[in-house]
């Protein structure tokens, strides 16, 4: 499995390391998961549909976070990516904190993909 970054991606994870300082190390973890189980896994995962595309657009809303102690896989930290299964590539398209922003942006989703 490949893994990609939009640049608006990292530009989240950067912001966000600064107030969760485990966040890579947390992030390695999920790519060795979506490794062995890209595919949607309710209830930690979901396939976001009514984007009118046909990539494969999947939010993962159980992310454990070691720099949130005492929340586990309830840190509240989401995860947009775009599954790619032909190509076995994987690309992240947003990270956000739940208290930060209500959903995913789909318009960062519309223009990044087809």
């Amino acid at each position: 499995m490949t893994f990609d970054e939009l640049t608006e991606f990292k530009k989240d994870l950067k912001n966000l390391l600064k107030k969760y300082r485990t966040l890579n190390d947390d992030l390695d973890v999920v790519k060795r998961v979506l490794e062995v189980t890209p595919d949607e896994r309710p209830p930690f995962s979901f396939r976001i549909d009514n984007l009118g595309l046909e990539t494969c657009i999947i939010k993962v809303k159980k992310i454990a976070c070691k720099a949130l102690k005492g929340r586990g896989v309830n840190s509240g930290l989401r995860l947009i990516y775009a599954y790619f299964p032909e190509e076995r590539k994987i690309t992240f398209i947003e990270l956000y904190h739940k208290n930060d922003k209500g959903n995913e942006d789909k318009n960062r989703i519309r223009d990044n993909f087809k």
